[in-house]
């Protein structure tokens, strides 16, 4: 009868391991508090946005292109950019309408102006979308 019982307590606790590990596989990857994936900055995160920042040498060629642009005040490709920025998924800080421009990245092979997009503020912040609004990060200066 013992023996019954520590088989089973053995199998709780292997399965309790393998669930433990099973779940750790999902979240892990997702977790901010992580290093994160390669180019991002130790999954520190921006005490004003709560979003992880991400150094502008990581980002895309066509990126650090449209982070030219805007220093120079143009001129843009497409007529969209420089356009007011809603913040309509609440993702960014609260502002004044106004506050945010979206500029459009180039996608290589995108027929159309694609789903990268660079945002800046009215107070010189940068943020990076690679999926067209679903999340964004903080470009360090």
């Amino acid at each position: 009868m013992n023996q019954r019982l520590v088989a089973a307590a053995l199998v709780a606790v292997l399965g309790l391991g393998a669930v433990s590990f099973a779940i750790a596989q999902v979240v892990a990857p997702n977790d901010r508090s992580s290093a994160g994936p390669v180019g991002r900055t130790d999954g520190q995160l921006d005490p004003e946005s709560g979003l992880p920042w991400v150094d502008r040498s990581t980002l895309p060629p066509e990126a650090l292109d449209t982070l030219d642009l805007i220093a120079a005040g143009g001129p843009f490709p497409y007529a969209e950019d420089g356009g007011t920025f809603g913040n309509f998924e609440g993702l960014l800080p609260v502002r004044n309408q106004g506050h945010y421009q979206e500029y459009t990245v180039r996608t290589p092979g995108s027929a159309d102006r694609g789903a990268l997009r660079i945002v800046t503020g009215a107070d010189g912040e940068l943020y990076w979308t690679a999926d067209h609004y679903r999340s964004f990060e903080r470009i360090l200066r």
